[in-house]
């Protein structure tokens, strides 16, 4: 396995962390923040080879009694733990889990007024004080989550169809804002997979695992192409997963998420800090 790789990049302020398909971006503010970087990059050098121990188990369905080993596959167990009712893999909190062990190891060092581990585009915040933390929303959105040290989340991610990972549903984006990134990531994989309209002749689908055949999904039908939808039909699918992510934010699961599908936007929770500029926007 290639080893863990770690530099400043040419601004001076920020810290790249790469070994194989992790990729982070780091920056930290205030007196501690060199011991935070050197923390950050020995906690990176063998987290990945901690994943692929226990990798065929977090790519299995969840199950509640099982014990993981390493701290970032039991974040990752957690993380998914609201969502037992349905078909989920601790795989689908792993970016956030990631960015939030990071984060944590550089806040032990002391000494910082905010920082950031964005894996991605989710990130994990760390803030004290007065601070604030801008984070820029995941294309097809076009606006910005601004998080104060005030709030009590501390994590954002994106999932949907178009994005790095398979989704079950048809969202173009979900942003979602969290206590954690780990919890933000968990949730809008599955947010995501809720805007749907199962069985429609305009969406394509195909096994995950003839894309990718080492896929957490196994033989579940992904998305691929979403064609032609009726206004009441993107109406009814964003309907779907604003119902699930309001269920979530009244459960204080999630702070809030934003819905993207063709262009049509809707905002559950949160309003005061997800500022989103987007054509249409549809609040729930």
């Amino acid at each position: 396995m290639q080893t863990a790789q770690a530099a400043m990049l040419p601004d001076g302020r920020r810290l790249h962390l790469h070994h194989g398909p992790i990729d982070l971006i780091v920056e930290a503010w205030g007196d501690g923040r060199e011991g935070a970087y050197r923390l950050a990059c020995a906690r990176f050098e063998n987290l990945l080879q901690e994943l692929v121990d226990e990798l065929p188990t977090l790519r299995s369905a969840f199950e509640l009694s099982y014990m993981f080993e390493g701290v970032v596959a039991r974040r990752m167990h957690d993380a998914v733990s609201p969502f037992s009712d349905q078909f989920v893999t601790p795989m689908a909190a792993v970016a956030g889990a990631v960015a939030d062990e990071i984060l944590s190891v550089m806040v032990s060092a002391g000494g910082l007024e905010k920082a950031y581990v964005n894996n991605g585009g989710d990130a994990a915040f760390y803030l004290t004080g007065e601070e604030r933390i801008e984070a820029a929303l995941t294309p097809p959105l076009s606006g910005k989550v601004t998080v104060s040290a005030m709030a009590t989340y501390r994590g954002i991610a994106t999932s949907g169809w178009r994005g790095r990972s398979h989704s079950l549903g048809i969202a173009d984006a979900v942003s979602v804002v969290a206590e954690t990134a780990a919890a933000a990531d968990a949730a809008a994989t599955m947010i995501a997979n809720a805007v749907d309209l199962p069985g429609h002749p305009a969406i394509t689908r195909q096994p995950a695992c003839e894309l990718a055949p080492d896929s957490d999904l196994g033989a579940r039908a992904v998305t691929i192409d979403v064609g032609i939808l009726s206004a009441q039909e993107i109406e009814r699918a964003l309907a779907r997963g604003a119902g699930f992510a309001d269920e979530l934010c009244t459960g204080a699961h999630i702070a809030g998420a934003v819905l993207v599908l063709n262009n049509e936007l809707r905002q559950v929770g949160a309003t005061e800090s997800l500022q989103v500029k987007q054509r249409t926007a549809i609040d729930a």
